[in-house]
């Protein structure tokens, strides 16, 4: 059984701490989502991973570009990257790294959802024809993805799997489950190229990109509900996992 092989200190370096668990959903409204899934090369499999996550064959990396219109803190920008994985039989996405506009933005997904955010340049432009998106932090540029030929299809077409971060939590260093609801009301596929990707921006020089499986955007709201569960990193979800009403 593949397990990920990743010292969890090293991953945790950065990480976010959330004080306490809220109780109430977040709600982001007007959300163009941009997401991009591309194949990873194999040595970016069990090695990005903590161990309590299971690797994907073959290793996939989630790029998503969200242009937020309203939020609790205002419109901001957010990009992320995400590793393909599996917490027991579920699929998931292991955040890596995330960019966002705004201060005040990026310190509330770090201590309410405990993104590893920080603050750089979000861009992502939608035009009839293309969609391009592109992320800076001071002088270096992290992503650049240009998407074209945009075609309609059903909101039913485009799923995303759950988002996992890695904080400091009440409950000690955990796996944070996000379950992220989308309601778009505007679906397309589109054919999209990699301009620009620097690893090491994303938290993870072995992150490594190379071949585009699929690309798509979904306009719509977004509502993530209060954290329910979070799992131990070093231990895998059967027995690690606790929920967040439970006693300590």
């Amino acid at each position: 059984m593949l397990v990920g092989t990743a010292d969890v200190e090293a991953l945790a370096r950065g990480a976010a701490t959330i004080e306490s668990f809220g109780s109430e959903p977040l709600q982001f409204d007007d959300v163009l989502c941009l997401q991009v899934i591309m194949e990873m090369r194999n040595r970016a499999r069990e090695s990005v991973l903590p161990p309590s996550l299971h690797p994907t064959i073959p290793p996939a990396l989630s790029i998503q570009v969200w242009r937020v219109g309203g939020s609790p803190w205002g419109a901001f920008n957010l990009a992320m990257t995400r590793v393909s994985c599996r917490s027991g039989v579920r699929a998931r996405g292991f955040t890596t790294g995330v960019i966002v506009s705004t201060p005040s933005a990026c310190e509330a997904l770090r201590s309410l959802l405990g993104f590893p955010a920080r603050v750089g340049e979000v861009g992502l432009r939608d035009g009839y024809d293309a969609v391009a998106a592109s992320v800076r932090v001071g002088d270096r540029v992290a992503l650049e993805v240009n998407a074209i030929d945009p075609e309609p299809m059903s909101a039913s077409d485009v799923q995303y799997t759950s988002t996992i971060n890695l904080a400091h939590t009440p409950r000690g260093l955990r796996l944070v489950q996000l379950e992220p609801e989308h309601g778009p009301t505007r679906v397309e596929r589109l054919r999209a190229t990699l301009g620009a990707f620097d690893a090491e921006a994303w938290g993870q020089p072995r992150l490594d990109p190379y071949r585009m499986v699929s690309a798509s955007s979904a306009l719509g709201d977004v509502v993530i509900p209060a954290i329910r569960f979070v799992c131990k990193p070093d231990e895998l979800a059967f027995t690690g996992t606790e929920s967040v009403g439970a006693p300590t």
